[in-house]
């Protein structure tokens, strides 16, 4: 058994599709099914049903077509760990992010970090809470920013970097703006602009206003910071955001204000395997980050 005859395999499973399969892998489409039939008479069993055109796996298929995504990634990062072992600071760090850490914390970061380790390379995935958590879990990512840090598992290791005031954001011409302070029951009969349910932003904005005696009114929602900041901009209603997704300014038309009572607050870090080793840059990365923002809260004023 070849890891070449794996490979296509695995190309030819995912698309249902001997020629774009050898189109994908630029090798010729003969050379494909030669290497699947080799590939089934080794192994003593038909792995695909042919329809048409196409091919769909048998349930033996399925079941080899499993272990061999585990193992093709397996092997790759066991060769990427050597090529890091080598020289760290030529490495690739796969870094998952989501969006609201997307504006300030990940760019200010990962700058920096290319100052000192300029030749190590990047490869950002954005995606929501839960496919982050996954992602680290399942070989994926490596390592995921995300807010707020989850529970500790068996799976993944947390690493704080710092803690952040939730602030509400308002319409500039709202009457609320004028006062000196803002306590959360100030917007219980407010329209509130959210991220749809399911995103760990709106759990921590429904939270904080159920802990305030009243569940938001949501008339409508967006799937990205930018999305929310337009609809309050734009007078439809109020929301709740993280301090650092407003750090370096706020929207035009729209008024930042710190939420007095109750204090809502969420914390900021980086979550990874405990399953198996990182790489070589990727340890590297993790000490440079904890240091980074270990400073970095002496100036801002967050808190680890």
């Amino acid at each position: 058994m070849e890891l070449r005859q794996l490979r296509y395999f695995v190309e030819v499973a995912e698309r249902e599709h001997i020629s774009e399969a050898a189109e994908h892998l630029h090798v010729a489409q003969s050379a494909v099914s030669r290497q699947i039939a080799n590939l089934e008479e080794e192994l003593g069993t038909p792995l695909f049903e042919r329809i048409g055109r196409n091919v769909k796996l048998t349930p033996i298929g399925k079941l080899f077509l499993e272990h061999c995504v585990s193992a093709l990634k397996a092997i790759d990062f066991a060769a990427k760990q050597v090529e890091e072992y080598l020289d760290p600071a030529r490495g690739t760090i796969k870094v998952g992010f989501p969006t609201s850490l997307a504006s300030y914390v990940l760019p200010t970061v990962i700058s920096a970090f290319k100052k000192e380790y300029p030749d190590v390379s990047f490869h950002l995935r954005q995606g929501s809470y839960r496919y982050l958590i996954d992602a680290v879990k399942n070989r994926d990512l490596n390592l995921a920013f995300l807010g707020p840090v989850p529970q500790k598992d068996e799976s993944i290791n947390t690493m704080i970097l710092f803690s952040e005031k939730v602030h509400a954001l308002l319409p500039a011409n709202h009457p609320l703006t004028e006062k000196d302070k803002l306590n959360l029951a100030d917007l219980r009969k407010e329209n509130f602009v959210l991220f749809p349910e399911g995103y760990i932003l709106n759990k921590v904005a429904v939270d904080a206003c159920k802990s305030a005696g009243f569940v938001p009114n949501v008339t409508s929602e967006g799937e990205d910071m930018d999305a929310l900041k337009g609809l309050v901009a734009a007078g439809i209603g109020v929301t709740l955001l993280p301090e650092s997704s407003l750090y370096d300014i706020t929207p035009r038309l729209t008024v930042k204000m710190k939420i007095e009572t109750p204090s809502i607050t969420r914390t900021v870090g980086v979550i990874y395997p405990t399953n198996r080793e990182l790489g070589p840059s990727e340890k590297v990365f993790l000490n440079f980050i904890s240091t980074f923002f270990s400073r970095l809260n002496q100036f801002n004023g967050y808190s680890d």
